[in-house]
């Protein structure tokens, strides 16, 4: 079971899909069995993340049926205040609508160049600007199938949470996603998972001291789906999950039911 002391995360990333109306018309459906959902039990929040143009739109559902721990939150930001740069949301921007943001997420890497360097500049601003960011770093299928999983996630644990200041330590929220099992209904195992979590733990420690490793929230996400979310949070070392595909269904009010059930246990 997850730790007492920390809390438990769901996040829903709902990647490029639903623009404002069809975010909206979701949101109203999900929100209240949400909302009714976590009135069982305190130790967890749940994230929306829509597309960025959809933010404002699912922000008024959520402000239509306030509930508790029950968060909006956005896939993606730039790092600096404001400027020139086409196409970009800066920290400050985010702050008006948002708690958290997703950074470094595999498909930003894999498409669009993100490196270890740049998500850690931009965790640094989500940090400044009091936004929780939730750091995806993951191993590919080569990668995994060469055995170089740990080499993989000591560099990005090195590089992408690299000098934070002390006291915004343990805000940071950690998401292992196995690059090979986004998308492809090809789950990790919960040992196996927790195996990795447990080494990505141990560097944070290295790195910031064990109060902060253990406040720190590691979310496992790969194929996460209502079947499987209670195997992932029966693990001691898993804090939650980070959800692609199923969030933008109505199972996702199953795995957050059934992650309160597993958590209660």
């Amino acid at each position: 079971m997850t730790i007492p002391t920390r809390t438990a995360i769901i996040a829903g990333n709902w990647k490029m899909n639903y623009g404002p109306q069809l975010a909206a018309n979701f949101a109203r459906e999900v929100v209240p069995e949400l909302a009714q959902q976590l009135l069982r039990y305190k130790r967890i929040k749940c994230i929306l993340c829509p597309p960025a143009i959809s933010l404002a739109a699912v922000r008024q559902v959520l402000d239509e049926h306030p509930g508790p721990r029950l968060e909006l939150g956005v896939q993606n930001m730039y790092y600096e205040e404001k400027g020139a740069f086409t196409g970009e949301i800066s920290p400050g921007m985010v702050g008006e609508l948002c708690s958290t943001v997703i950074l470094g997420h595999s498909e930003r890497r894999m498409y669009f160049g993100e490196t270890d360097e740049l998500v850690n500049k931009k965790a640094h601003a989500a940090l400044h600007h009091s936004l929780r960011p939730i750091i995806c770093i993951g191993e590919n299928l080569e990668q995994y199938e060469a055995g170089r999983t740990e080499q993989v996630i000591r560099t990005q644990v090195q590089h992408s949470l690299a000098s934070f200041p002390a006291q915004n330590a343990s805000d940071v929220v950690i998401a292992y996603e196995p690059i090979w099992a986004i998308g492809t209904g090809r789950a990790a195992t919960a040992d196996g998972a927790g195996k990795v979590i447990a080494l990505i733990r141990q560097l944070y420690s290295d790195m910031y001291g064990s109060d902060a490793a253990a406040a720190l929230r590691i979310l496992y996400g790969g194929s996460v789906i209502s079947e499987n979310i209670s195997e992932f949070m029966a693990h001691p070392d898993i804090d939650g999950a980070l959800v692609g595909g199923a969030s933008i269904k109505q199972d996702f009010v199953e795995i957050v039911r059934k992650t309160i059930e597993t958590i209660q246990q």
